[in-house]
């Protein structure tokens, strides 16, 4: 079973990638060890703040699943690089993606990781977070380490951010936990069931919305 710190993260990534995007924005690689040690003070900072406003808003039931996912959705939209994340879980397909398809894929897409989030509701409580260091792969692309505590958790978790300076400010790209970063490993899945399915984009989509339906024919 996925760590608690796991499934928060990777909801995240999940809740980002479904976001629309109208044309393709620069894409990202897999991060390579750093070639400096320097430290970004404004990367950590972002980082520790809002890395606990999600922990945050999670913890902090509502009773109300509808108000819940409205507030995570709009802070996934404040904090994470959705248009480039949308267009990184699709892999080498994202650059022969048809616009209708692309629509398509992200709204499903967004249902999908709704009803991820929506069943997780309930498994955060009052953890936090607390940003141990980062390193500067360059001025504009930094990786922030951080290690979740307290709530259900027996000992502490290791969670890295990648961020990337765009625009004025930082934006997540990627989290990394356990050692794995969960932006590639989505595309990796991604682009597996695509190429099982010799090319064909709507194999993928036709997927999710299999599985939107299932989930939500099992919460009536």
């Amino acid at each position: 079973m996925p760590s608690l710190p796991q499934k928060l993260f990777a909801t995240a990534l999940v809740l980002a990638a479904g976001g629309g995007v109208s044309v393709a924005p620069t894409p990202f690689t897999a991060p390579a060890m750093a070639q400096s040690s320097a430290r970004n003070a404004g990367a950590e900072q972002f980082v520790q703040i809002q890395a606990q406003r999600a922990l945050n808003i999670l913890s902090q039931h509502h009773g109300d699943v509808a108000t819940e996912k409205h507030l995570f959705r709009a802070f996934i939209d404040q904090v994470a690089d959705v248009p480039r994340i949308t267009y990184f879980v699709l892999g080498k397909y994202s650059r022969s993606i048809a616009p209708g398809q692309q629509h398509e894929f992200a709204t499903v897409f967004r249902e999908y990781a709704s009803n991820v989030y929506e069943s997780r509701l309930n498994e955060y409580h009052g953890e936090t977070l607390k940003v141990i260091g980062s390193v500067a792969r360059s001025p504009t692309d930094v990786i922030v380490q951080s290690q979740v505590s307290g709530g259900k958790l027996d000992q502490p978790v290791t969670v890295s951010w990648r961020v990337i300076a765009e625009g004025g400010g930082w934006r997540v790209v990627d989290v990394q936990v356990d050692g794995v970063w969960l932006a590639i490993t989505q595309q990796q899945d991604f682009v597996s069931t695509i190429d099982n399915a010799g090319g064909n984009i709507q194999v993928l989509i036709d997927q999710l919305k299999r599985q939107v339906a299932k989930d939500e024919a099992g919460s009536r």
